[in-house]
């Protein structure tokens, strides 16, 4: 039987992976076009990875296109050979799945606000409570870097040498969190009154500076933060509209949007996308960069 949910990349969040999985194998996507499959070997001796699948080790085996899989399903002999069955259960359950997958990964790890202990940023999150023992006892919270989501400086700051706002943005939550920063697990219970920061770091900062590199941060991470299940309709449009400036983001991952508050506002970011993709932009193409599956 085949399985399949979403979460978060974390940390730093910078999607909501899809994930379908069976006993033995399993599908990523970052942006439901691009799958990348895995083999799940057991760690102990003659044991089946569907026993105790935590303990089990993944083997990258294929990357395959969505508009590709029923190719691969009605001609499945290649060049290097027959493509193993595990690969083949799950492209035809892809192909009739529905994307986003519901969000699974509950369990949230948040660092703490120093004045009132209250959830200030999220650093960690899973889907199993047997698995929050696993992580370790962070308390630095980490924006997306800023090679991988560049966000525009003025030329004063620029003048001044001021680094990066995803950086600055990092030193700030460092500071609200203090000289002995905490951090809690909290388990969500999405649609119930939750004093949680929808956009995973808190937006009420005392000074103007802090609140503007929030702003700004938040604004050009948007089109990754529609992504969020459990956001509300008014928090949704908020974003839907500070995307505005990222079309081809926003055409990257609109696939994996779990909801639209401004269906009108969406499809002219991605009719203006299309145009700019003819014209000769180049349009995102998933990959990995040491290892990391974020980029």
């Amino acid at each position: 039987m085949i399985k399949a949910h979403s979460q978060r990349v974390l940390q730093p969040y910078s999607a909501q992976v899809q994930i379908a999985e069976s006993d033995d194998a399993r599908a990523l996507s970052m942006d439901g076009d691009l799958w990348e499959f895995h083999f799940i070997y057991s760690n102990a001796r003659g044991g089946k990875a569907s026993v105790g699948r935590q303990q089990g080790r993944f083997t990258r085996a294929a990357h395959i296109r969505r508009c590709d899989l029923e190719r691969v399903i009605e001609n499945p002999v290649t060049d290097d050979g027959r493509v193993d069955e595990r690969i083949l259960e799950l492209a035809r359950f892809l192909i009739g799945a529905r994307l986003p997958f519901e969000a699974a990964d509950r369990y949230e790890y948040w660092l703490l606000d120093s004045k009132d202990q209250s959830p200030l940023a999220l650093i960690f999150s899973c889907v199993d409570a047997s698995e929050m023992a696993s992580f370790p006892k962070l308390t630095d919270w980490a924006a997306l870097p800023a090679a991988v989501m560049p966000i525009e400086t003025s030329e004063a700051e620029r003048s001044r040498s001021h680094g990066p706002v995803n950086y600055r943005l990092e030193r700030c939550v460092a500071e609200r969190a203090g000289s002995k920063p905490r951090a809690q697990w909290f388990t969500r219970r999405y649609h119930e009154t939750e004093d949680f920061p929808p956009f995973l770091v808190r937006e009420d900062w005392e000074s103007e500076e802090h609140g503007d590199l929030c702003r700004r941060y938040l604004q050009r991470q948007a089109p990754r933060l529609l992504m969020l299940h459990g956001v509300s309709l008014e928090e949704r449009r908020r974003m839907e509209l500070a995307a505005r400036a990222n079309a081809l983001d926003v055409a990257r991952f609109y696939p994996l949007y779990p909801e639209i508050a401004d269906p009108e506002v969406m499809d002219k970011l991605r009719i203006e996308a299309r145009l700019r993709m003819a014209a000769g932009e180049t349009a995102y193409s998933m990959g990995r960069r040491d290892g990391v599956l974020y980029q």
